[in-house]
C-alpha cells in the first residue's frame, strides 16, 4: 500500500513537472508566431536611401547608365516588399500600393514618358488611399480601425465593454468617424505636397542622367517634407483618438494600450 501511494506521488510530481514545463515554454512558442517588428533604419535604407545613391552618383554612363540605374534602385524597395510579403504571409493593401507606386515609376522612365506622369503619380497613390479612407466610412470596416483602432495598438475588447457600461457607443462611433476625416486629411496632405515636389524637381526627360538625378533628389527629400507633415496630422488623429476614448470610458492611457498584458 505504501509503495503505490509513492508511486503515485512520483506520477504526480513528474506530471506536474512537465506541466510547468509545457507552460513555460508555451510564451516562447507564442512570442515565435508573432511577427518581427520592422526595423526603421532598414526600412530607410532598402526604400529611402540606397535607391537615392544609385540615381543619384550611378548614373552616367561611365558606371550602370540611366535606365540600368533605375533597374537596379528599384529593384531594392521591391525585393523589400516582396520580403515582408513573404515572412508575414499576409496580404497588405499599403504595401501592395507601394510596390505598384515602384513599378509605375520605374516604367515611366524606362518607357520615357512625360516626367508629368511622375507628379501624377505621385499625388495619386496617397489621394486614392485618403478617398478609400472616406469611402470606407459608410462601411462597417472603416479604415481608422487598421491605422489607429486595432488590437494591435489598443485593447480594443477592454474598450468595448468600457463604452458598453458607460452606454457611450455611439458617441464613440462620432469619434471614429471624426477621426477618419484626420486620417484621410494626412492622405490628401500627403498628396498634395507630393504632387509638388515631383513638380518642381523632376523636370528632365525620362531616360537622361538628369531625370534620375532628379528621380533620387525627390526621393530624398520625400521624407522630411512630406513624411514629417503627414506624421504629425496622423499623431494628431491617434491623440484625438485616445483622448475621447478616456473621456468615454474613465479609462488611463496605461490601461488602453495593448502592451501584451491580459489586463
Amino acid at each position: 500500500m505504501t509503495e503505490t501511494v509513492s508511486e503515485n506521488k512520483v506520477e504526480n510530481t513528474v506530471t506536474a513537472d512537465n506541466s510547468s514545463q509545457n507552460n513555460a515554454a508555451s510564451p516562447e512558442t507564442t512570442s515565435a508566431r508573432k511577427p518581427k517588428k520592422e526595423n526603421l533604419l532598414f526600412n530607410i535604407l532598402l526604400n529611402i536611401a540606397i535607391p537615392t545613391l544609385i540615381l543619384m552618383k550611378l548614373s552616367g554612363e561611365e558606371h550602370l547608365g540611366t535606365q540600368w540605374a533605375v533597374v537596379v534602385a528599384l529593384a531594392f524597395p521591391i525585393t523589400y516588399g516582396l520580403r515582408d510579403f513573404i515572412i508575414n504571409r499576409k496580404f497588405n493593401i499599403f504595401s501592395a500600393l507601394g510596390f505598384i507606386s515602384v513599378l509605375l515609376t520605374g516604367g515611366i522612365s524606362l518607357l520615357q514618358l512625360d516626367p508629368q506622369y511622375i507628379a501624377i503619380k505621385e499625388a495619386a497613390i496617397p489621394g486614392l488611399i485618403g478617398l478609400v479612407t472616406l469611402i470606407s466610412i459608410k462601411t462597417p470596416y472603416p479604415l481608422v480601425k487598421t491605422f489607429l483602432y486595432n488590437d494591435t495598438v489598443l485593447k480594443v475588447d477592454k474598450i468595448a465593454d468600457a463604452l458598453k457600461q458607460h452606454g457611450t457607443e455611439a458617441d464613440f462611433e462620432k469619434t471614429l468617424k471624426n477621426a477618419s476625416f484626420l486620417v484621410a486629411g494626412s492622405f490628401f496632405l500627403s498628396s498634395a505636397l507630393n504632387y509638388i515636389l515631383a513638380k518642381l524637381l523632376v523636370v528632365s526627360a525620362p531616360g537622361t542622367e538628369a531625370f534620375n538625378a532628379e528621380l533620387g533628389k525627390m526621393t530624398a527629400l520625400s521624407f522630411p517634407v512630406i513624411a514629417l507633415p503627414v506624421t504629425i496630422v496622423m499623431m494628431g488623429a491617434m491623440y484625438y483618438l485616445f483622448r475621447n476614448i478616456h473621456r468615454l470610458t474613465h479609462l488611463t492611457l496605461e490601461e488602453i494600450i495593448n502592451d501584451g498584458s491580459a489586463n
